[in-house]
């Protein structure tokens, strides 16, 4: 567990006083730190260096934050690369854009170093994943509809075809695929889906549940997340059981 070894992080920001300052801490915490100041040595480091988290900075010089949180979401090797993004934007529309890029969580600038730990310590638990239940690691494979889902090898495909998921909304897709046209309340797949300890809005999952939907549909297939109104969502073919 994580817990157990310091963290290798990768600080990317090109406010010089900040990246000192969110080093100097982390540091202080028992992590290895390496600080980059633009996003083409950060794309490097993330190669190279392989850190286990990535505090990314929405705008930087060579590669935006935005723009290489979605490069490393489209490569196998860094799909599941947790991600926390540093933005001086405060509007929510921005917090969400953050979350659709494929970050995992973000951190308004300035933010105190208590809320970065715990940030860091809940993307890493969400990361990790939940503890199995000895029903849910029996379960290698499932299946509904034409998706199919690799528990063990952490691969999505849908006829065929492999999908690219964040680490969220793969964790939403493993709880619908485990309970098929059943009708989750957001609280549900909040509780399903991100750790408990910390705080998520549960308008989140709307937006986890689009991206989601956008991938599941990247192929043409129909679209097999329901909305139910007022409820939450279900994972449904129209079928009947």
């Amino acid at each position: 567990m994580f817990e157990d070894r310091p963290l290798r992080i990768l600080v990317a920001e090109d406010d010089a006083a900040l990246s000192v300052m969110l080093s100097y801490n982390l540091e202080a915490a028992g992590h290895l730190v390496m600080p980059v100041d633009n996003g083409l040595d950060a794309l490097r480091e993330v190669s190279e260096w392989k850190p286990d988290l990535v505090l990314l900075d929405w705008m930087m010089p060579g590669l935006s934050g935005v723009d290489l949180c979605r490069r490393l979401r489209m490569a196998t090797a860094t799909r599941y690369l947790p991600i926390i993004m540093l933005t001086a934007r405060g509007e929510e529309q921005d917090s969400v854009h953050a979350l659709d890029t494929g970050a995992d969580d973000y951190l308004v600038k300035p933010c105190g170093m208590d809320v970065l730990h715990a940030r860091v310590r809940a993307v890493m638990r969400r990361s990790a994943g939940r503890a199995a239940t000895p029903a849910a690691q029996a379960e290698d494979v499932l299946s509904f509809a034409d998706i199919t889902l690799d528990h063990a090898g952490r691969r999505v495909s849908r006829a065929g075809t492999p999908l690219a998921l964040g680490p969220t909304e793969y964790r939403i897709l493993l709880h619908l695929l485990r309970n098929p046209r059943r009708v989750f309340s957001r609280a549900e797949i909040l509780a399903a889906a991100w750790d408990d300890r910390i705080h998520v809005e549960e308008r989140t999952v709307d937006v986890h549940i689009r991206r989601l939907r956008l991938a599941l549909n990247a192929t043409g297939g129909a679209d097999l997340i329901r909305t139910v109104r007022s409820s939450g969502y279900m994972l449904d073919d129209g079928k009947v059981a």
